[in-house]
């Protein structure tokens, strides 16, 4: 599994801790920052990390910036994604057996780098149950090729 990862000023030390957990679990990836504590747009590192899953150069992204949720806005305006902003592991594990999220988005201002790290790493380790899900995933894929083009 290839993963994108960026966060904006908001997000930085939790970014850095996923990075030590994608390392740790060997997974490749592709940093796309930010590394400043000064004030930068979040669309400008929720774009290219949508992009590069929507494009499947990679197979799922991570955005963290302050609560995650302007990171979350962002990257479901991107064809073919499906970005969960999620802050506990129940979630994490649930939006990956039942909505095949392919971005996960957490807020550095919400929750700490212990607890994103465990959502992470459930989110990483969790696979999509198919069956029922699959049909409500598809529904929104019908969606997106009939108004997305």
């Amino acid at each position: 599994m290839k993963v994108a990862i960026a966060s904006d000023h908001g997000g930085v030390t939790i970014r850095k801790e996923i990075i030590s957990l994608l390392e740790e679990m060997n997974l490749e990836y592709v940093d796309l920052g930010c590394d400043c504590t000064t004030s930068v747009d979040y669309p400008d590192y929720a774009i290219p990390v949508a992009e590069m899953v929507a494009k499947g150069e990679v197979d799922r992204g991570i955005l963290i910036c302050g609560t995650g949720i302007g990171m979350s806005i962002t990257a479901n305006k991107v064809k073919g994604i499906r970005c969960a902003l999620v802050h506990d592991t129940f979630s994490a594990k649930a939006t990956r057996e039942h909505n095949n999220s392919n971005i996960l988005a957490m807020g550095e201002r919400v929750i700490g780098p212990g607890l994103a790290r465990d959502i992470a790493e459930i989110w990483l380790t969790t696979s999509f149950e198919g069956g029922r899900h699959a049909n409500r995933v598809n529904k929104i894929k019908k969606y997106e090729e009939i108004y997305f083009e």
